[in-house]
């Protein structure tokens, strides 16, 4: 299994005086390769299991790797609280703009696959390909607010926060501490809905990755994406013991294969 990486992350600084910490691989000898940037999911960091897999394959296949933290995740400066769809959005094309050269494969987990699509959407000219992994657009509409009572949704434009429980912690043992939900995050995000569009102008090539024992992220969203986006080449690969992570060892075995088929198209 991967290891979590010991080395200090590089800082790209922001002209709003945050910083985006990272890790870049760059090839010794790309052969005219894309690279690879990886773009985690919510409350996630760039140490998970399916980033370090990723650097370590693209390291032995010597192709150019970048991972990355959002603004208020893992060690990118700002605070999780003020985080938004638009944010992490612009994070993401900072990145692409400013630590990459040439086209470029973007591999998005869960939030990270809907930051991926706009992404690609504002620099079509800078991608060959995108994959998605258990690709979330339009999360916060349609898991988080859709889904609270109409006393949740009062307590949360009054307020401005609220808390949602999660299964996800380092001890199996201990009550796991929920995620706090903004407005504003659920607010900004309206602006960025992709699947109440008819269609979803991208025509590079996209594979989409998901478990179908996924209980975060129903799987009948990639199905979904996949009929939405414009272009023909668009691939669903659905993992029948899979589930919201996808970081067992079968699960990163089909992200290789997926990898290794996109690179040679």
């Amino acid at each position: 299994m991967p290891t979590e990486s010991k080395k200090q992350p590089s800082i790209l600084k922001l002209p709003d005086g945050q910083h985006i910490a990272y890790h870049k691989f760059s090839s010794p000898a790309k052969k005219n390769q894309p690279g690879i940037i990886f773009m985690g999911g919510f409350k996630s960091d760039m140490e998970g299991a399916k980033a370090i897999f990723l650097e370590n394959y693209c390291q032995k296949m010597k192709i150019d790797f970048l991972r990355f933290d959002y603004f208020g995740h893992g060690k990118s400066s700002g605070d999780f609280l003020k985080g938004t769809i638009s944010r992490w959005r612009d994070d993401a094309l900072a990145v692409l703009d400013n630590l990459t050269s040439g086209p470029q494969i973007l591999i998005g987990s869960s939030l990270g696959g809907w930051i991926m699509l706009l992404a690609a959407l504002a620099r079509k000219d800078k991608i060959k390909s995108l994959i998605g992994i258990a690709a979330a657009p339009d999360f916060t509409e349609r898991l988080i607010w859709d889904k609270l009572k109409e006393s949740e949704k009062e307590t949360l434009r009054n307020t401005g926060f609220f808390d949602l429980p999660s299964e996800y912690c380092n001890d199996p043992a201990e009550e796991c501490e929920p995620y706090t939900i903004t407005y504003k995050l659920i607010d900004d995000a309206r602006k960025h809905l992709l699947l109440n569009k008819k269609v979803i102008d991208l025509h590079c090539n996209v594979n989409l990755i998901h478990g179908m024992k996924d209980l975060d992220v129903p799987y009948g969203f990639s199905i979904e994406l996949c009929n939405k986006i414009a272009g023909k080449n668009v691939t669903l690969h659905l993992a029948k013991d899979g589930d919201h992570r996808m970081s067992e060892p079968e699960s990163l075995e089909i992200l290789r294969n997926v990898v290794e088929k996109t690179i040679l198209m």
